[in-house]
């Protein structure tokens, strides 16, 4: 179930919650887990989270909505510190992942032989996620599989955060972001594409301007961003749904599915193609948000009209 709306706010809540991230805090953290290892790293994720628990009320209240849809009964207080425990650990990671510790890890991979295909004589693909697990995990295998490369298109205030956060990390990071809303983002976009790399765009967020397509989301009904669906469109390259499960502990699951093929998408056919697959996008996170509940990392209340 679709319909075409349009946000009527100034700018959604995830853009007006204030960053709690802190730059001294996140270098420190790095340098214990390097130094000390992912073991003890580890065991500062349990305060962080029963902390956030604690002092964002509004975050956990949103986390038990969304916990109650997808687990189809009432999330209890262990669900929630569960939830942002995965959200803390998936953060954590990063660290390891962006240094190439790739051995820290058990990864498994469903889907790649069609996304290779899919590649095979096509210049790039573009991915399309959620704030679902972890996206760091899906460019490490990127870059450790037959040299596969992957950048990633993201909104230039939270470009520069996550910028700011990777050179905390690994500052040679850096270069796979490409800021969106900019004149040149979709030439560079398309460079890269041209380049052979995957091109990675979240889609479950908006800017409070952006416009929308209510859709069926956990048996409500959600408004999506169109912009990325459109952009994929006219980028006229096949599309696939991306997400890196975590599934405790050092395990993930990562899974690629085709979701919609632009590739001969003509212009009097493109809105309607742009609105099955916005269609076909939600129906899968739903179906992983199911799967694996406490991968779903968007702590406010996704279904209120923005």
């Amino acid at each position: 179930m679709t319909r075409p709306t349009s946000s009527g706010s100034s700018a959604a809540e995830w853009v007006r919650r204030p960053e709690r991230s802190n730059r001294a805090i996140l270098r420190l953290m790095v340098w214990i887990s390097l130094t000390l290892g992912r073991r003890i790293g580890r065991l500062v994720l349990y305060g962080i989270t029963l902390y956030f628990l604690i002092f964002a009320p509004s975050a956990r209240r949103a986390s038990r909505n969304y916990l109650g849809l997808a687990l189809g009964r009432w999330a209890e207080w262990s669900d929630g510190y569960r939830h942002v425990l995965s959200f803390a650990s998936t953060i954590h990671d990063r660290i390891y992942l962006l240094n190439d510790r790739f051995d820290l890890f058990d990864i498994d991979v469903v889907g790649a032989d069609e996304l290779l295909d899919a590649l095979d004589g096509q210049c790039g693909a573009l991915l399309i996620g959620a704030h679902l697990g972890s996206f760091e995990v899906l460019r490490a295998v990127g870059r450790s599989r037959a040299g596969l490369k992957v950048a990633m298109l993201m909104y230039e205030e939270n470009a520069r955060m996550i910028n700011a956060t990777l050179e905390a990390i690994n500052p040679s990071a850096k270069s796979d972001i490409i800021p969106l809303g900019r004149i040149e983002s979709m030439l560079e976009a398309r460079t890269k594409l041209d380049q052979g790399y995957l091109v990675g765009m979240l889609a479950d967020r908006s800017l409070g301007d952006d416009a929308t397509v209510d859709c069926e989301f956990l048996g409500k009904i959600a408004p999506f961003p169109v912009g990325p669906f459109r952009m994929a469109a006219m980028l006229q390259r096949p599309v696939f749904f991306m997400a890196g499960l975590y599934l405790g502990g050092n395990r993930y699951h990562i899974h690629f599915e085709r979701l919609a093929d632009f590739t001969a998408t003509r212009g009097t056919e493109r809105e309607a193609a742009v609105t099955a697959a916005i269609s076909a996008y939600a129906d899968r996170l739903s179906h992983y948000c199911r799967l694996a509940p406490y991968n779903w990392f968007n702590f406010f209340d996704f279904w209120q009209k923005k």
